[in-house]
């Protein structure tokens, strides 16, 4: 890893991982341990965001099973340790496995200066691009999410409506339309006090794949996040997404897994 790579990695490892904001209303950031976690209900995001890098093999399992305590207490449904791949100790994975945890589908952490990106939007005939505003928005959203990933959005549309409701300033949800039909949505995610805002999202319909409008999203949300001050963009990528970000301007700086319990399997 480069030098540049090294400190801007270091970088968000302090602002969002050890020094974590909540992420939304009602939900609070813990330090116990050696993590840092956020709690919320059930239908919140719930789970480890960081673990100290002095975290050795001595203490490693009984870091994780304070967590696995601690989320069987709450009894929710499921609780994640975000694991990044230079989390230490180097074996926490399958220290992660071996109580209980399920790895699921690993991730790219890129980021790009916002600077050196373009916020040109350049858009398909037949498509715009609007700022989501109210509930009825939101199931547009949700109709674009579950029609792009196939999956079900309700946890999502409970802290998407949530951050609407209660917390306007801290996040931008965007909405790629074809006359009245949500053909894609995205979200950013604005975290004050830090350098960084998130890029969430971004899928699109497959009829409407390839034409741009991913890149339009970013390019969209890149001039947000300027005109808001920020520094930098960060993305959690998939396999499909990270090459054209990478074209984009943004660089890996790591990769990130979900590591999944579940107390009641």
């Amino acid at each position: 890893m480069n030098h540049d790579r090294d400190t801007l990695l270091a970088l968000f490892d302090r602002e969002m991982r050890e020094h974590a904001r909540p992420d939304g209303p009602g939900v609070r950031v813990e330090r116990s341990g050696g993590v840092v976690r956020q709690v919320g209900t059930a239908r919140d995001w719930n789970g480890v965001v960081w673990s100290a890098p002095d975290l050795d093999a001595a203490r490693a399992d009984a870091a994780i099973a304070a967590q696995v305590a601690h989320c069987t207490a709450l009894g929710h449904d499921e609780f994640e340790w975000k694991l990044y791949a230079h989390d230490r100790p180097a074996d926490l994975s399958e220290r992660l496995l071996a109580a209980g945890f399920e790895a699921e589908q690993p991730e790219t952490l890129m980021v790009a200066r916002v600077a050196d990106l373009s916020t040109t939007v350049e858009l398909p005939e037949g498509i715009r691009l609007r700022t989501v505003s109210d509930p009825d928005d939101v199931e547009l959203m949700a109709r674009a999410h579950e029609q792009a990933f196939g999956s079900d959005w309700s946890r999502l549309r409970h802290q998407v409506l949530a951050r609407l409701s209660e917390d306007p300033d801290g996040f931008v949800g965007v909405l790629a339309m074809a006359g009245d039909e949500p053909v894609s949505s995205a979200r950013m995610e604005l975290y004050p006090g830090t350098g960084f805002a998130g890029l969430w999202g971004g899928g699109t319909v497959r009829s409407w794949r390839g034409r741009g409008i991913y890149r339009a999203l970013v390019a969209f949300r890149a001039r947000i996040a300027a005109e808001h001050g920020y520094d930098y963009l960060q993305v959690d990528a998939s396999d499909q997404s990270s090459p054209i970000l990478q074209r984009l301007g943004f660089q890996a700086l790591s990769s990130t897994t979900p590591y999944v319990y579940r107390p009641s399997h």
